[in-house]
């Protein structure tokens, strides 16, 4: 399973942990993206207050892993749709689904305001990856992707 947000730096990092927590025994997640970033001070603290370190975690560019001809059973961008279109089109029987979440790097406010909104951006996340583990688990084929 790929992973794949604008910049490698919130919510495809995320997505890729929380797949690996809640079912990890269905897939492997793997994040990157479009043009890698450094990752988002205010998702590695909402992330270790769910009991994930993702602090020394590397960002990733997809293009590098489209060169190394893997493949992926879901290719799941969690970026708007007109970012999606920089990605590049995996070979292989590869479901490709788009989850748009909003940018954390675009959130404005006090540290707080910001802080509280990734919190909210990290659960919706969480809960989206939830549903469709539960899915998978149930054998259902037709997994929404929206």
């Amino acid at each position: 399973m790929l992973l794949v947000c604008v910049h490698n730096s919130a919510r495809s990092q995320m997505a890729e942990e929380y797949f690996r927590s809640l079912g990890g025994d269905l897939f492997l997640p793997v994040s990157a993206g479009l043009t890698p970033g450094n990752l988002n001070p205010y998702v590695v603290q909402a992330m270790k207050e769910d009991g994930i370190d993702i602090s020394k975690k590397p960002t990733r560019a997809v293009a590098d892993i489209y060169r190394r001809g893997y493949t992926y059973d879901y290719v799941i961008t969690v970026c708007s749709r007109e970012a999606e279109r920089g990605c590049p089109v995996f070979p292989g029987p590869v479901r490709r689904l788009n989850w748009p979440f909003p940018d954390p790097a675009a959130f404005t406010g006090t540290e707080t305001q910001i802080l509280n909104r990734v919190r909210e951006l990290r659960d919706a996340i969480k809960e989206r990856i939830s549903r469709f583990v539960e899915e998978i688990r149930q054998g259902h084929e037709d997994v929404p992707c929206d």
